[in-house]
C-alpha cells in the first residue's frame, strides 16, 4: 500500500502453555532445529496483563499496529511502536547478544522484525551485566527508540553488536537495548525481549532483522524456516521451531502454500470462514490474513467472532448498539436484502452509512467522505458498524433459508454475544464436545479446528476454567479485514515461512 509501519507487535491473549526453548547444534541434514519445552500457565502473567490492560488498551494498541491511521509518530531520533502485551504462551529462547555474548530469554515473534533487550539501565526488568561492552559507549550519536504499549512505553537506544542463536553466530545485528521498562508486564514475564522473524518493512529504524542477516552471511542451508508445535499437553517435548528448512518428522501429507500479498508481516489470502461447516459470508471476496507466532489466540473481525461466540455458547458482553440496529432497523434492512438491494448500500438506504461506491461489507463499509482524506467515515460512531454486522449476519442467516422471526432473534442473540473488549470469553468446560468445528479457507483448501484445539483450559478439576480461542480485532480498510492466525492456528498446522519464495504453507502437524 506504500506505507511503513512502525509498530512491531499484536497485543497478546490467554493461551495455556509458556514454552521455553533449547538449542541445538545442526544435523546432518544441514537444519538448525530449536527445541520447546512446555511449562504451565502462571496466573500472575494473567494478572499482569489484565493490570496493564487498562480496560482493552492493549487492544486498541494492537488495531493500531495494522491500521496506517494509527501509526505512530517519528522524528529522525525516536522510532514508536506497540510492543506485546504478553500475557502467557510463548516461545521463549535463550540468545547470546554482544561481545562476549550475554545470555537473554527472547520470544520469537513472527508478528514483528526486531530485536529488543534490556539494557544494563533497565529501570524495570532483570539487567544485563554492567561489564557487557557495548553498553560501555557514550549514548551520543547513538538512535533513540521508544517502545509503546498499553499502559506505558520502553525507551531505548539501537545498539550494534554479534548474536548467537544456538552455535550460530550473526556478526554486527542491529536491536534495541531498552533503557526503561516501567509495566508490571515485565516483572513476572518470562521473557525479557522480542526477537522478530518478520519482514524489514515494519522495522524499527530500518534495522535489518536477525532472519535476514542468518540468511546473507551464510548461515542457513536454505532461506526457509518453520513452527512445529506439539500440542499434546502430556508429551514434555514442546516442538522445534527450524531454520534453513522443514523436518519431515513434523507434518503430515503435502503442505498447502499461499503467495505473501504484502511484505511486513507475513500476510497472505484467506477464503471464507466455515462454523460447523457453513459458510459465514464474510469473506467470500477474500480476506486478508498473517501467521504470527507471537499471538496465542485466533483474532479477526467482531462480525464473525460474535458468529463464532454465538455458536461455541462463549460469554461476551451486550452491544445497546447493536439492539438498538436491530430494534429499529432490523425489519427494513431485512426486507432491502430479500429485494436484492446491494448489501454494502443497505446501511447508506437507512441512513446509519453513506455508500462511498467502493467499498462493501466484506472489504469493511466506510461511509460520510472525509475532506481531508477522500475516505469515508461512519455518520454514527458504533450505529453504522452495528448495522453492517447485522447486514452480514441477516444474509448469512437468508442464505440458510430462516425465517425472518428467526433471523431477527438471531442477530438479537448475537447483540448479546460480542467479543470482550478485554480479550477474554469464557465457555462451559463441560460443552465442550458438543461444539462445532471452525474452519478456514486457505489456498482453496479447508483447514479445521476442533473445540479441543480451540478451547484453552486453565486449571484442573472443579478449579478449570475454559477459554474461547477467539477474539475480535477489527482493522479498518485498506489494511484490513484482518485475521491473525496465532499459536492456537500454528498448533495444528505445522507452518512453514519461505523468505525466498515469498510464501507461507501449512500441512497437518505430526
Amino acid at each position: 500500500m506504500g506505507i511503513r509501519f512502525r509498530t512491531i507487535a499484536l497485543s497478546l491473549f490467554l493461551s495455556s502453555l509458556l514454552f521455553s526453548l533449547g538449542f541445538s547444534a545442526p544435523d546432518d541434514d544441514g537444519l538448525i532445529r530449536i527445541g520447546l519445552k512446555k511449562l504451565k500457565l502462571d496466573q500472575n502473567n494473567r494478572l499482569a496483563a489484565r493490570l496493564d490492560s487498562k480496560e482493552g488498551e492493549a487492544l486498541r494498541a494492537s488495531i493500531r499496529k495494522y491500521s496506517p491511521r494509527g501509526k505512530a509518530a517519528n522524528n529522525a531520533e525516536t522510532d514508536i511502536v506497540a510492543l506485546k502485551n504478553y500475557m502467557d504462551a510463548q516461545y521463549f529462547g535463550e540468545i547470546g547478544v554482544g561481545t562476549p555474548p550475554q545470555k537473554f530469554t527472547v520470544i520469537f515473534d513472527t508478528g514483528s522484525s526486531n530485536l529488543w533487550v534490556p539494557s544494563a539501565k533497565c529501570y524495570f526488568s532483570v539487567s544485563i551485566d554492567e561489564t557487557f561492552g557495548l553498553y560501555e559507549f557514550e549514548d551520543s550519536g547513538r538512535r533513540s527508540a521508544a517502545i509503546q504499549y498499553g499502559s506505558g512505553s520502553i525507551s531505548g537506544f539501537v545498539s550494534e553488536d554479534n548474536v548467537e542463536i544456538g552455535d550460530l553466530v550473526v556478526k554486527s545485528q542491529e536491536f534495541i537495548e531498552a533503557t526503561s521498562e516501567p509495566s508490571v508486564t515485565f516483572l513476572v514475564a518470562k521473557f525479557d525481549g522480542i526477537l522478530g522473524l518478520g519482514f524489514k518493512e515494519i522495522s524499527v529504524g530500518n534495522s535489518t532483522p536477525v532472519w535476514y542477516n542468518m540468511v546473507t552471511q551464510g548461515l542457513v542451508k536454505d532461506p526457509v524456516f518453520s513452527f512445529w508445535l506439539n500440542r499434546n499437553v502430556n508429551d514434555e517435548q514442546g516442538g522445534q521451531i527450524v531454520f534453513g528448512g522443514v523436518d519431515p518428522n513434523h507434518y503430515k501429507g503435502q503442505h498447502t502454500y499461499v503467495p505473501v500479498t504484502q511484505k511486513g508481516y507475513w500476510q497472505f489470502e484467506m477464503g471464507d470462514v466455515l462454523i460447523d461447516g457453513k459458510k459465514s459470508g464474510y469473506c467470500n471476496g477474500g480476506c486478508a490474513a498473517i501467521a504470527d507466532s507471537g499471538t496465542s489466540l485466533i483474532a479477526g473481525p467482531t462480525t464473525v467472532i460474535a458468529m463464532i461466540n454465538h455458536a461455541i455458547g462463549a460469554s461476551g458482553v451486550v452491544s445497546k448498539e447493536c439492539k438498538s440496529v436491530v430494534q429499529q432497523y432490523g425489519q427494513t434492512i431485512m426486507d432491502l436484502l430479500v429485494a436484492q438491494v446491494k448489501p454494502q448500500k443497505i446501511c447508506s438506504k437507512v441512513g446509519l452509512c453513506t455508500f462511498d461506491g467502493t467499498r462493501g461489507v466484506s472489504g469493511g463499509i466506510e461511509s460520510v467522505v472525509d475532506e481531508n482524506t477522500g475516505r469515508s467515515s461512519g455518520v454514527h460512531d458504533a450505529m453504522c458498524p452495528a448495522c453492517e454486522m447485522a447486514v452480514v449476519w441477516m444474509q448469512n442467516q437468508l442464505r440458510q433459508n430462516k425465517t425472518q422471526d428467526h433471523i431477527l432473534n438471531y442477530v438479537n442473540e448475537l447483540c448479546d454475544r460480542m467479543p470482550n473488549p478485554m480479550g477474554e470469553s469464557s465457555v462451559d468446560c463441560d460443552s465442550i464436545s458438543y461444539m462445532p468445528s471452525v474452519s478456514f479457507t486457505i489456498g482453496g483448501k479447508i483447514f479445521d479446528l476442533s473445540p479441543k484445539e480451540y478451547i484453552l483450559k486453565v486449571g484442573e478439576g472443579a478449579e478449570a476454567q475454559c477459554i474461547s480461542g477467539f477474539t475480535g480485532l477489527d482493522i479498518p480498510p485498506p489494511r484490513g479485514p484482518l485475521w491473525i492466525l496465532g499459536d492456537i492456528f500454528m498448533g495444528r498446522y505445522h507452518t512453514v515461512f519461505d523468505y525466498g519464495k515469498l510464501r507461507v504453507g501449512f500441512a497437518e502437524a505430526a
